[in-house]
């Protein structure tokens, strides 16, 4: 009897095999440094044409006042701690209005038309309106009804922020679970779940698993319209980077504000590209994506 073990460890690539190794190997390094090379001289040629233009040493002081940017950023920093609590409530009432929107936008019983109805009446109505429109018709319009007690600004953001993505949102996770093949339906049926308990156990784990690059992307673009709650009064980073540049008469607070918007996305960012390249590998080999 054959010993698989050591069959397998006896195993050796032909020279055939080694050789293409060795170009392949001798392929990537090349292309490696081609994008390297390229990037470096892409770079100096930006850098160049920075440096030498008419208007540089005003636009570095006005935008890149390196004491400015010191000053501020403690000020910027105290501001995007509302930012943080704001996005992390908006994304918990996200995750559960637009996944109650999908729900519902599966019904088929001719019973719930008037739900299916509202609920594509709403996504198709809050895509189309500007998110800063949003944020003004909910922040000044609704307290100016007087049904509702008075609120901070950063609630009144808060919920506008919901309002919006929640559309977005659950169109992703529809379209999520009309990708799932009807067959896992019909088994989940034929082992006698209810409508209810395949979407949530056989659908939903498919359904997001399929989207999530999608979901993803929704959540750094919320992460960057929270910034807008500033229009409400709301004391966040914007606002203090505004309130600083009224002070100095200098815009480096801006921008300032702005790459810690970007420090924050940074992570989200790579976490995307990395799910997609995932979900690439899957679908390549066959696997279920």
């Amino acid at each position: 009897m054959v010993n698989t073990t050591t069959a397998g460890r006896d195993m050796q690539p032909s020279e055939i095999e080694l050789e293409r190794r060795r170009y392949r190997a001798g392929a990537q390094r090349k292309s490696v440094l081609i994008s390297i090379t390229s990037t470096l001289v892409l770079l100096a040629a930006v850098v160049v044409v920075l440096l030498n233009s008419p208007g540089w040493e005003v636009v570095r002081q006005s935008f890149l006042n390196l004491e400015v940017a010191r000053t501020s950023l403690p000020h910027v920093l105290e501001g995007l701690w509302l930012n943080l609590r704001v996005l992390f409530f908006a994304v918990i009432g996200v995750a559960i209005f637009a996944s109650l929107l999908a729900y519902i936008r599966t019904l088929r019983n001719p019973v719930f038309t008037p739900l299916r109805l509202f609920a594509r009446g709403y996504v198709d109505l809050i895509r189309g309106v500007p998110v800063l429109v949003l944020l003004y018709l909910i922040g000044y319009g609704i307290p100016g009804l007087g049904i509702v007690p008075r609120l901070p600004a950063a609630v009144w953001g808060t919920i506008a922020i919901i309002v919006c993505y929640t559309a977005y949102v659950a169109e992703v996770l529809r379209s999520g679970i009309e990708a799932v093949h009807p067959s896992q339906r019909i088994a989940a049926r034929s082992l006698g779940l209810s409508h209810g308990k395949t979407l949530r156990l056989v659908v939903m784990p498919q359904a997001v698993r399929k989207v999530t690059p999608a979901l993803m992307n929704d959540f750094v673009s919320m992460q960057k319209d929270v910034g807008l709650i500033s229009v409400l009064g709301a004391v966040d980073a914007v606002r203090m980077a505004q309130i600083d540049v009224a002070q100095v008469y200098n815009f480096t607070p801006y921008v300032v504000a702005g790459l810690c918007f970007v420090v924050l996305a940074l992570p989200f960012l790579y976490i995307t590209e990395h799910l997609n390249k995932k979900a690439q590998q899957r679908e390549q080999i066959g696997g279920v994506v």
